[in-house]
């Protein structure tokens, strides 16, 4: 009954904290929740074992996990360098400088101990940045950093804490143990992180496939996967659960838009509910380290052998020391940058990040686990002094946060951390458009809604069917590949409602009409390599590599094996396509440029045959090509011109990731509001009942929600 209590209280905290800032603004909600937690455990007499196991796996872990997806995933890359030297490189310095600095500080603290305190004080906490900087508009860079950098310096910071302590307590270090555990428990943790987060991924994208659409299934095991990771890692890997999770959340962001389309409203309410598990993980965090602050504060108060006023000002200087570290740091890596800016911007900068890198929760969890005795049985030196300082760092670096970055940085927006609102003229060259491709590759135009009252199943594809007529209405020059991927993926959901629309009526007639049709185009393709090869436009090599991919392939076909849509198997297999050709063009001879257009020219040849054998196929006098679906032709046709497409922007270096992901999102909007527009329709005109109405109505809106929340992202 305590711990439903004190959960319950904890809970209370929060929201009442959160309720205080909303009238006054000026007073972070963070401090705020500090203070209630230590008021309480004045009051109540408040006590929380706070094992630093739990409180990783319960809060860090998740909240991690939440950071890897939503973080800029472009700011992520072009930030690489950066965030790994903070987050590696300056805690290790921080480990060993700010060791050695606090044992001249204080005499008395063994370097060991020395060492082991700025260990634990070095990893930042963009929590706090947060919660004190709402109305601190910090420069895009190093809000970034900062944000980055915490995804890894937990990790790396608990590791030095966690060899720094062991030598305080057994005198004993091997730096080969050392560094090996290291590199061990960081790449296990990331290979971990990979391997389990794509188990993950297929699990979710084979449900898809099966239609399994439990709204409240698939958000349960979504919001369960950072738990399962970390718990799996580190108790059976014994590697690092927090470089796991974090590798699995930007690994997994990578991924979401295979499905992110096909099941809005999941994805839309598991993103709300994950809003709220932050919410509540974020403030019941701070609340209990309000609640540990007089624990950690108790001995060194009442013992008299720490003089109090001393150990404030010892507090002080080791926060000091820990952002004068910081701030070297950032001053002296700006100078291998290559913008000429002045001395004075510079440290502006450099003052910005170390005024930033704020300590947390995760300082406290880490300090409260060192033990009492040490192995010969004799008490910890400086324990007391020990936790009173990682106390008293953590209140006077968010204090000093709030004087400082408005000083530096000025009063803008809230910026956006964790804790945040977690709130496409036709090439007809190119393209082979035949006189009649009218007949394959487009829908009827004249096509009108049953007379009878639809199925919601029979409206949803009217709404589908439009949206992608509308987009081949904006279909441009310039946007044509956006436009047949965006089609694809209405393509495919248009197809499951077909599927399951004719086994209500005891038909697969869509399923064998894709497995002939692209049976037929991978003849034409094998056709077209073997043509190539004899004219010697493709090398040996290129034409085996296609042989042998497209004989693959029709095998599967005759087995009665749909071609693979989308799926994180086909995205990791294009994936390391397109880093060995990124590596060919970087840093290859010549030769490999060569190459690499006569791979691009066989795969255009090899789509352009296809659109051509389907479309002699389809007009042979023995084939009745109204026998065939349409949704299954012009799924193939899109497909193939998309890769035409695709193929034709890279060998012109058109092909610009920031302008095809904002076409995406502007031709995203627009079907949305063509199928918004198409069920107004179907409402006037009495063809849907009531029910259905909602439900095609929060589908809309479910689906547009989420566009705009993955595109902030």
């Amino acid at each position: 009954m305590a711990i439903v209590e004190t959960v319950l209280g904890l809970i209370l905290i929060v929201l009442f904290s959160n309720l205080v800032n909303h009238y006054f603004q000026w007073l972070p909600v963070s401090l705020v929740q500090i203070f209630l937690g230590t008021l309480a455990t004045l009051i109540f007499n408040l006590k929380i074992d706070l094992d630093a196991s739990w409180f990783l796996l319960l809060f860090i872990a998740p909240l991690l996990y939440n950071d890897g997806r939503r973080f800029p995933r472009k700011e992520l890359w072009k930030l690489k360098g950066a965030i790994f030297n903070n987050a590696i490189l300056l805690v290790f310095l921080t480990m060993l400088i700010g060791g050695f600095l606090i044992t001249l500080l204080i005499p008395k603290l063994p370097l060991p101990v020395g060492i082991a305190l700025a260990a634990v004080l070095a990893p930042t906490d963009p929590v706090a940045v947060h919660s004190i900087s709402k109305q601190v508009k910090l420069p895009d860079n190093i809000l970034h950093l900062v944000s980055g950098e915490s995804l890894i310096n937990d990790a790396s910071g608990l590791i030095g804490f966690k060899y720094a302590l062991a030598v305080a307590v057994t005198g004993y270090f091997s730096l080969t143990h050392a560094v090996g555990d290291f590199f061990y428990v960081a790449i296990m943790g990331s290979i971990a992180g990979l391997i389990l987060i794509g188990i993950v991924i297929l699990a979710i994208e084979w449900l898809v496939v099966k239609g399994f659409n439990d709204v409240v299934f698939n958000t349960v095991l979504q919001v369960a996967v950072p738990f399962i990771i970390y718990l799996i890692t580190e108790k059976y890997l014994h590697a690092s659960g927090v470089i796991a999770v974090v590798v699995a959340g930007v690994f997994f962001a990578s991924q979401r838009n295979n499905f992110v389309s096909v099941q809005p409203e999941i994805n839309l309410v598991t993103e709300r509910t994950w809003d709220i598990i932050v919410y509540l993980l974020n403030g019941t965090m701070f609340a209990i380290l309000g609640v540990e602050l007089p624990v950690a504060m108790q001995g060194a108060i009442q013992s008299d052998q720490v003089d109090t006023l001393r150990a404030f000002w010892l507090v002080g200087g080791v926060w000091l020391i820990l952002l004068l570290i910081r701030v070297a740091w950032t001053f002296i890596y700006q100078l291998f940058d290559q913008q000429h800016e002045s001395w004075r911007f510079r440290l502006r900068i450099a003052l910005i990040s170390g005024f930033s890198g704020v300590r947390g929760a995760i300082t406290m969890a880490g300090a409260l686990t060192i033990p009492v005795q040490i192995a010969d049985g004799s008490a910890f030196p400086e324990r007391s002094l020990v936790l009173f300082i990682a106390a008293g760092v953590i209140i006077l670096s968010m204090v000093m946060a709030i004087i400082a970055l408005p000083l530096f940085a000025g009063k803008s927006l809230a910026i956006q951390t964790r804790g945040a609102n977690a709130d496409l003229d036709a090439n007809k060259s190119l393209l082979i458009e035949e006189e009649d491709d009218d007949s394959t590759d487009k829908t009827d135009k004249n096509e009108t809604v049953v007379e009878n009252l639809l199925s919601l199943n029979q409206a949803k594809l009217y709404l589908l069917k439009n949206a992608v007529r509308s987009l081949e209405e904006q279909r441009r020059q310039h946007n044509q590949l956006a436009v047949y991927q965006l089609i694809l993926e209405y393509q495919y959901l248009i197809k499951r409602l077909e599927i399951v629309e004719e086994q209500a009526v005891g038909d697969s007639g869509i399923v064998q009409d894709e497995l002939d049709l692209n049976r037929v185009a991978i003849k034409g393709e094998l056709r077209e390599l073997q043509r190539l090869y004899q004219t010697n436009q493709i090398r040996e090599k290129i034409y085996l590599r296609y042989k042998k991919a497209l004989a693959k392939q029709l095998k599967g076909i005759n087995r009665g094996t749909t071609l693979p849509q989308f799926g994180l198997a086909l995205n990791l297999r294009l994936s390391g396509r397109k880093i060995y050709r990124h590596f060919l063009i970087r840093w290859g001879t010549p030769q490999d440029e060569k190459y690499m257009v006569e791979v691009r020219l066989a795969e255009r040849a090899l789509a352009k045959a296809a659109i051509k054998t389907l479309s002699e196929y389809l007009r042979k006098p023995d084939v009745n090509e109204q026998a065939f679906n349409r949704e299954a032709i012009y799924h193939l046709i899109i497909r193939y011109r998309s890769l035409i497409e695709k193929q034709k922007k890279q060998q012109e270096n058109q092909l610009d990731p920031a302008v095809y992901q904002q076409q995406l999102r502007n031709l995203h909007l627009r079907s949305i509001s063509v199928q918004r527009i198409s069920l107004q329709y179907l409402i006037e005109q009495g063809y849907l009942d009531r029910r259905a109405a909602v439900a095609l109505r929060q589908y809309i809106n479910h689906e547009e929600n989420l566009l705009l929340r993955v595109s902030s992202v």
